[in-house]
């Protein structure tokens, strides 16, 4: 007989995909926004924050510019490595069936997702957001990096915690 799964169980077995999907939304809609400027067009500037125009065809920092097929191959990879953590290893790990940890993968699932969109539909990423300390990003990448840090804090304390 099946037991039945409580409403926060079911809560995270969606929360990945649910945050992926908020994600790939915010994403795509803020980049259509930026594309209806021309490129390099600066849309605004507020002290060092300024949202700018900028298409990447490159990865992160914009390293290995003009690699598109190998950057969309290693980002589909990804996102087939993080769906089988959420959809199979989340019952052998327990980090991986914690909700922050689920978030977290939903948040790197989306980036990665969004930023696929791009690269698949048309050949470069749209930056946007640049602080001229730091190249500039997007809404996918900072997702990206937030759900890493997420993930990362979450290791940290497991390998903090005291053993039982």
């Amino acid at each position: 007989m099946r037991r039945a799964e409580s409403p926060q169980g079911k809560w995270r077995q969606v929360a990945p995909f649910l945050t992926a999907s908020l994600v790939i939304a915010a994403d795509q809609l803020s980049k259509a926004w930026v594309r209806s400027y021309p490129e390099g067009y600066s849309i605004y500037q507020l002290g060092f924050l300024e949202l700018r125009r900028i298409q990447n065809t490159g990865a992160a920092f914009g390293l290995f510019q003009g690699q598109g097929l190998a950057l969309s191959i290693i980002a589909l990879a990804g996102i087939v490595v993080i769906l089988f953590l959420v959809l199979s290893y989340h019952r052998r790990f327990p980090l991986l069936a914690a909700l922050p940890t689920r978030i977290a993968l939903g948040l790197i699932l989306g980036g990665a997702v969004g930023n696929l969109i791009d690269r698949l539909s048309l050949g470069y990423v749209t930056d946007f957001i640049d602080f001229h300390l730091w190249p500039a990003f997007n809404v996918a990448d900072s997702s990206t990096t937030v759900g890493a840090i997420i993930i990362a804090y979450c290791l940290i304390r497991l390998a903090t915690a005291p053993k039982a």
